[in-house]
């Protein structure tokens, strides 16, 4: 299938992108990486008059700790983060979750900000992030906000990001080596997981569980009540509103969640060098 036609802009800078936007409006989009919007492009699901082409912002690549967070610039791209070293130390369930997106070359082409910005429930590194906790940092005319995690992802395609802003860092905590495990299951390789669950420190996140990433909340305040692991998981599908597809019915997907909701708290409890396994 063939997009719409488009205008091209490629811009150098945050500032020029924030202009770009300004100017051209809601009908505007940000282009990245590129593997999530071409498809919805193609589809005619997104019709943007003006594409506004980011990649060459290389002040947005990095992964450095500040204070006790980690910042990564929304540039950054997966197999940059699966490889770099103080993710590794500082948040290693990311850079294990990055080597999780897809293959190789969507690894080479994705970012950080694209995905985050995409909002699609089924993401692996919203969901990683979800569970972190932490801020998104955005850019508009205005100058910088920064929102919590917890409140960027409204729905289905769709965030707290106004049209004029864009994604230009996110900060998570350091966990060092505590306790965090990812389990993901899927129809084949390299596929979109049909559930899959982030677990660090007793957060837990679910993807394909509802219109975005979710956190699992009934299982960690049962968690917090001192409930066991068995028990705990056994509420993770609760307060969800999974959908059904040729893959998967609703309750297929809530079963998934309790039984890798369990695999990931039994993994997590057991410190980080048992999670990589």
């Amino acid at each position: 299938m063939i997009p719409s036609p488009f205008d091209y802009v490629r811009v150098q800078s945050v500032d020029e992108a924030v202009a770009a936007l300004t100017e051209h409006g809601e009908d505007a989009k940000l282009l990245a990486g590129g593997h999530s919007l071409l498809p919805i492009m193609k589809l005619r699901l997104a019709v943007p008059t003006v594409l506004i082409d980011i990649g060459g912002i290389r002040d947005l690549s990095y992964v450095r700790v500040e204070g006790d967070e980690v910042a990564i610039g929304a540039g950054t791209r997966h197999h940059e983060l699966e490889g770099d070293a103080v993710a590794a130390a500082e948040v290693p369930i990311l850079p294990y979750v990055a080597g999780q997106v897809g293959d190789p070359q969507v690894r080479h082409r994705g970012t950080l900000g694209g995905t985050v910005a995409h909002s699609d429930p089924a993401s692996d590194l919203p969901t990683a992030l979800l569970a972190l906790g932490g801020t998104v940092v955005v850019q508009g005319p205005d100058g910088r906000r920064e929102i919590p995690i917890t409140e960027f992802w409204l729905g289905f395609f769709e965030t707290a990001l106004q049209a004029d802003e864009l994604i230009v860092e996110v900060r998570v905590p350091r966990t060092g080596s505590a306790g965090w495990a990812y389990e993901k299951f899927t129809r084949r390789a390299n596929d979109w997981p049909i559930v899959a669950v982030a677990a660090v420190e007793g957060r837990v996140a679910l993807a394909n569980m509802a219109g975005s990433v979710v956190r699992a909340t009934a299982t960690e305040e049962a968690l917090a009540r001192g409930a066991s692991i068995e028990e705990a998981a056994a509420l993770a599908d609760q307060d969800t509103s999974p959908g059904a597809d040729m893959h998967a019915d609703q309750e297929y997907r809530r079963h998934l969640a309790r039984l890798l909701t369990r695999r990931a708290l039994e993994r997590a409890s057991g410190g980080a060098a048992a999670t990589a396994a």
